[in-house]
């Protein structure tokens, strides 16, 4: 474990409870929190993970846009999906996941390819549906978390594997915070 594991995962934890509480005063600690991220999973051979780390910065940038424009006296308005678009969402998840997993497993070195490769394309599609302020995005989070917990252990990052246990509560408070918030019948595409 090292410094830079433990700033940013301290800084993981303000992001994720300021998420919770729908403040945009979240995205300043996520992208310095996914930048230290990015050389931790290098360093542990995770590399879908440290691939994604740079999708984060880039979706931070523009879910902080998004939610200045978005920002109202209540905060951030957040809304459920349609069947038809959790559906689309849910295929092209897998279907990115099947993919990204096989070309880590044939073409490097990585540790645990498959595994790696469902916390990234799950974390990709919870970021982007957390960026679009969307409610099933907790959902996506806490399995990311459930996921991401004994992989971490597994490879020796045992402040990440703690943050992931306690951002597991977070994202279930932040699903129940969420759910609360979004307007009853509140669809959103």
């Amino acid at each position: 474990m090292s410094e830079i594991e433990w700033i940013a995962a301290a800084l993981v934890l303000i992001n994720v409870a300021l998420v919770a509480l729908r403040s945009v005063w979240n995205y300043p600690f996520a992208l310095v929190a996914v930048s230290l991220y990015a050389i931790v999973f290098y360093e542990a051979r995770l590399y879908s993970d440290m691939l994604l780390q740079g999708f984060f910065l880039a979706l931070n940038l523009y879910g902080w846009a998004a939610w200045m424009r978005a920002r109202d006296e209540s905060g951030v308005p957040v809304g459920w999906m349609t069947p038809r678009a959790r559906a689309a969402w849910g295929g092209t998840t897998v279907a990115a996941w099947v993919g990204w997993s096989y070309m880590m497993h044939r073409h490097t070195d990585a540790a645990a390819p498959w595994i790696d490769g469902a916390v990234a394309m799950l974390s990709i599609t919870a970021q982007w549906l957390l960026a679009r302020r969307r409610v099933e995005s907790w959902f996506l989070w806490i399995l990311v978390d459930l996921i991401a917990i004994p992989l971490f252990a597994w490879r020796g990052l045992y402040a990440t594997s703690a943050v992931y246990v306690v951002l597991l509560g977070l994202s279930i408070d932040g699903l129940i915070q969420w759910r609360r918030a979004a307007a009853p019948g509140r669809v959103a595409a």
